[in-house]
């Protein structure tokens, strides 16, 4: 156990997590989000969806490339030239292993064909067991089994099917909580859970008295597809945690940028909880 601690102690990186950190602002990114409306079907009524097949053929060979050897990291399809790593996320899931003898068991909900598991994985391999389980959209679920999974990566179509194989020490959801048409409900559905560990990533808040919907459109150069996009306000959402989480603390999302929508100021926040 001492040489594990010892190990993962010099892969932690020097973090501060802080209560906001608003990295830069994009103006372009203003012309990817609008609205606000009053429902989910209303703004999903104009929007494409995410079940395009040219989506997950983009994400496929993106994330093949970097499993080859052939690309170093891909986000949401995009291919960078050195991984952008989110490092409360990090922290998160090596405190978690800290905590559990060396071994991690990840629940990643909403994690395309292994984003993540990707962009950490050499700060992770060296742990003593690692599993990490992504639940996804059934033609996701069935490119990740053919192409991706392995010996610690799997994929499954539901969280039921996933924690009767296995019992995850952490939950991941990066980038999916905004993009669900009822976000609370299933927060307090995998809260009663009681999964050690809960890291929020990559999610969009706003400052504002109440959540906003809106409509994001990808840019084209990406590939062309619209959905539905809630902001949340920070208050009412962490309110759904803490009965039985306590919050160790907030970190400005890898990624984020400050968004004008309606005149209110949005950013990208993680979190990372641990049950009580």
């Amino acid at each position: 156990m001492a040489k594990v601690k010892n190990l993962l102690k010099a892969l932690i990186p020097p973090i501060i997590i802080s209560g906001y950190g608003l990295v830069k602002t994009d103006r372009k990114s203003t012309q990817m989000w609008s609205g606000d409306y009053s429902n989910w079907i209303e703004a999903q009524s104009k929007c494409s969806g995410y079940e395009s097949d040219v989506i997950l053929e983009k994400c496929k060979t993106s994330l093949l490339k970097v499993k080859k050897g052939e690309a170093v990291y891909e986000r949401d399809s995009v291919l960078f030239d050195k991984i952008q790593y989110s490092w409360g996320l990090l922290a998160g899931l090596q405190k978690a292993a800290l905590e559990n003898d060396g071994k991690l068991c990840v629940l990643d909900f909403g994690g395309s064909l292994g984003s993540t598991y990707y962009q950490n994985k050499d700060f992770i391999s060296p742990l003593k067991e690692l599993k990490w389980c992504i639940i996804e959209q059934p033609h996701f679920v069935d490119c990740g089994k053919e192409y991706f999974e392995d010996e610690i990566l799997k994929f499954y179509s539901t969280i039921e099917e996933c924690m009767s194989v296995h019992k995850p020490s952490v939950l991941i959801l990066s980038g999916v909580l905004q993009y669900l048409e009822k976000p609370y409900e299933w927060i307090e559905k995998i809260t009663r859970l009681e999964i050690p560990y809960i890291i929020i990533d990559r999610t969009s808040f706003i400052e504002g008295a109440k959540d906003i919907l809106t409509i994001q459109r990808v840019p084209e150069s990406i590939y062309q597809a619209s959905y539905p996009a809630w902001f949340f306000n920070q208050s009412i959402f962490e309110s759904y945690f803490k009965n039985i989480y306590n919050c160790l603390g907030l970190f400005s999302s890898h990624e984020g940028f400050v968004i004008q929508i309606n005149n209110s100021t949005a950013f990208y926040k993680g979190m990372i909880w641990k049950v009580n």
